[in-house]
């Protein structure tokens, strides 16, 4: 069979990966293009386009770049067209994928829908446009099925969440060994710097994150570089003595941390499994924020206390992430009686996701699917 997946940004390029690796095991003739990263290369897809070129965040931002846009969503039609496939596949980035969907459908071509677009969160009026584009939804988070079926009478496959695959298949790192290879102090703790991978997100939350830096000596603070941006980007950041920088290790500085600064978005999730006590952080475009304050009406913006339906990780949104909030709040996770009602919170978290083989469950229905209609 021939797949065509489309994935915008790094969190879609990994678990991307992890489906085409399950396609191939099911489908031993399948023959993948797609959009997305180094990792979907590397398990065997033919990459059209790096999500390099499709990373733009917020509203002002996107209009900033609308030419370009239109001409990726031309391009990937025509790609569509030319590589004629069994099945498109979307993979979250809602906005662009969305779009290539309805065009898609009316062009006869069978799609599916892994990890679902955040409907729930904001915009829940496009649940028409899914309806009437995709075939098949697989969804990753424990309350979408019930969203979508009953709230919207429209059937889904709850799959359970891919990161489960991806942290159960990772290698165990030894903090000795890996402290040593990147030169990190051996006897402080670690606390992880997750800023994002775009550069407009990451300029705004890496100055905050370090304001704080300063009066944490006794720990060291690891930026977890993101694949998309270099180390001439990061340098600027890199003046204090207590701030290192780690490229394409996220999930082993995950490992070893002791607590975390995570921007809002799946790594909060990602931190939430590796159990690392965090502070959610969020700052975004005056204008982009005043926009998506309208529009988004949940209680929580970080995926493990929406899933907990509860605040189990503070999190500090736009005028309240300041240095000294980001002080208080990380000074309570270093205390124990905290760190330990967090850790609970992960345990029933971990649990409430429904197990791991998201990527094989999605994989084995979506080739059984084609199969039964050949």
């Amino acid at each position: 069979m021939k797949y065509y997946i489309i994935a915008g940004e790094a969190s879609g390029d990994l678990h991307g990966s992890n489906l085409i690796k399950a396609l191939k095991n099911v489908d031993i003739h399948a023959n993948i293009r797609c959009w997305g990263g180094d990792l979907m290369h590397a398990a065997g897809g033919t990459l059209a386009k790096h999500y390099k070129e499709l990373a733009f965040m917020g509203f002002l931002e996107v209009l900033t770049n609308i030419n370009k846009i239109f001409k990726n969503i031309a391009f990937c039609k025509e790609d569509i067209q030319q590589f004629q496939p069994d099945m498109v596949i979307f993979i979250d980035y809602s906005g662009f994928n969305l779009r290539i969907a309805k065009w898609a459908k009316g062009e006869k071509f069978k799609t599916s829908y892994y990890i679902a677009p955040q409907i729930w969160a904001s915009r829940e009026g496009r649940i028409e446009k899914i309806k009437s584009t995709i075939d098949h939804l697989y969804v990753t988070l424990p309350f979408e099925k019930e969203f979508y079926e009953k709230k919207h009478n429209f059937k889904v496959n709850f799959v359970g969440h891919p990161l489960l695959d991806a942290i159960e298949n990772i290698p165990k790192v030894d903090a000795v060994s890996f402290r040593q290879e990147h030169q990190l102090d051996p006897n402080k703790p670690i606390i992880a710097l997750l800023p994002g991978s775009r550069k407009q997100e990451v300029s705004k939350m890496l100055t905050i994150m370090l304001s704080a830096a300063k009066d944490f000596s006794e720990y060291q603070f690891v930026i977890a570089g993101a694949p998309s941006l270099d180390q001439e980007f990061y340098s600027p950041f890199l003046k204090k003595s207590n701030i290192n920088l780690i490229f394409n290790n996220t999930y082993s500085i995950l490992q070893i941390a002791h607590a975390a600064l995570v921007t809002s978005g799946t790594a909060t999730l990602e931190t939430a499994l590796f159990k690392v006590p965090q502070v959610v952080c969020y700052r975004g475009n005056w204008l982009s924020y005043q926009i998506a304050k309208r529009i988004i009406t949940l209680k929580y913006i970080s995926l493990v206390n929406l899933i907990m339906d509860k605040e189990v990780v503070k999190e500090l949104i736009q005028d309240d992430l300041t240095t000294n909030n980001l002080k208080t709040e990380l000074n309570k996770l270093l205390d124990s009686e905290k760190r330990k009602i967090i850790l609970e919170n992960y345990d029933i978290l971990a649990q409430n996701l429904g197990g791991a083989g998201a990527s094989k469950k999605t994989a084995q229905a979506i080739y059984e699917t084609l199969k039964s209609q050949k």
